[in-house]
């Protein structure tokens, strides 16, 4: 199995987040990536988002080693990187010269706040730029504070997978006749766009401008999480009529009347209330062997622990193990051209020899390199 990105290679600039999450989209689906590593950087000791690269480690900021990364760039489709606005342009490997050399490279740029702009050099993380955005002021309950979901939203939704599509999306119009171009992949813009149906809700007036009161942010008591008697969580949401008249008979409050008027937000805290009470009545395994299997829009909300054996995940094989180490199967799915199995990250420089011998250096070339502290 090749994966429908085979014959595509990728020059990647190791950082961390959502530059590795894109490479690991793109080496999950057959792209041959090469991590262009640096020594005394953060090392994360078990990294799924490192899996299934090549590796050397460059000291780019001497002329010997951004000269290697350049002949490496010249070989490529495509390029992506996580630096600041200019830091590649000051070590000689700015767009301006790389696409000189290889017109056709697709080079991608990652960074919090996009390359210009007043914030473009600010240091910033996922909760700064979804602050910005807007997003993150829907995040969380009513009357509390706003509560980031993770890093989920800015490094990796609005991130990592806006950039490997922007990456695919480019390099396919290479493929049709196009130029190289430069992708400026920003993580405030990555996060707006994910947020683009609540735009609409507000702009159409179904979506108040605060958080935990609308349907989908916790408000509706047909679209939240309750807590069961064994101290667990489940999770409902059923929000079309006839999976809340589904929900209604599998908890027996079909002759309810209080729950009639399923939109009336007047009446959704006090029905919360009175779904928190019933729900706390059962273990979630109880919940599950009533509601699982029906229409009711329902599922356990499952730790990490627990997620990977879950009876669907292991049959649709949603987590693989790789080098020992659970952790989620490429996405999405091809059926003419499925993903390879992913392979564990390979120690940083352990490809440098081959790599190198790629660009036709010599062993000895190499050593040098090595014994001159270019190569790690």
């Amino acid at each position: 199995m090749a994966g429908a990105l085979h014959g595509i290679r990728i020059i990647e600039f190791t950082g961390i987040g959502p530059g590795p999450f894109c490479g690991m989209m793109l080496a999950d689906h057959g792209a041959e990536v090469i991590r262009i590593d640096r020594t005394g950087g953060v090392k994360i000791p078990i990294d799924p988002l490192s899996r299934s690269r090549k590796s050397i480690v460059l000291d780019i900021k001497r002329p010997e080693g951004a000269a290697i990364a350049r002949a490496l760039v010249k070989t490529a489709d495509g390029l992506i990187e996580g630096f600041r606005p200019g830091v590649m342009e000051k070590l000689g490997l700015g767009p301006d010269i790389l696409l000189k050399d290889n017109p056709k490279l697709v080079y991608g740029r990652m960074t919090g706040w996009g390359q210009t702009g007043p914030y473009a050099q600010r240091a910033g993380h996922d909760i700064n730029y979804i602050a910005l955005t807007g997003t993150l002021h829907s995040c969380g309950r009513k009357g509390e504070k706003p509560t980031p979901p993770m890093n989920y939203i800015g490094d990796f939704g609005g991130g990592g997978m806006v950039l490997a599509f922007g990456m695919v999306s480019a390099i396919l119009s290479v493929k049709n006749g196009g130029e190289g171009q430069v992708i400026d992949c920003a993580m405030t813009d990555g996060s707006a766009a994910l947020s683009a149906m609540t735009w609409g809700f507000y702009a159409s007036g179904m979506l108040k401008d605060e958080r935990g009161v609308n349907l989908l942010d916790t408000g509706a008591h047909f679209y939240d999480t309750y807590e069961t008697s064994d101290g667990k969580w489940i999770a409902i949401g059923a929000i079309e009529p006839q999976f809340y008249a589904q929900l209604r008979d599998k908890l027996g409050i079909a002759t309810d009347p209080d729950f009639d008027n399923q939109y009336e937000q007047s009446n959704w805290d006090g029905l919360k209330a009175k779904l928190a009470a019933l729900f706390k009545t059962k273990t979630r395994d109880a919940w599950c062997a009533l509601l699982e299997g029906s229409e009711a829009c329902f599922a356990p909300v499952l730790s990490l622990e627990e997620a990977p054996n879950h009876p669907h995940n292991r049959a649709r094989e949603t987590f693989v193990e790789v080098g020992g180490v659970i952790q989620p199967a490429p996405a999405p799915r091809f059926d003419r051209t499925p993903a390879p199995a992913p392979r564990p990250a390979r120690p940083e420089g352990a490809d440098a020899d081959a790599i190198l011998r790629g660009l036709g250096k010599s062993d000895s070339a190499i050593e040098k390199l090595r014994a001159d502290g270019v190569i790690g």
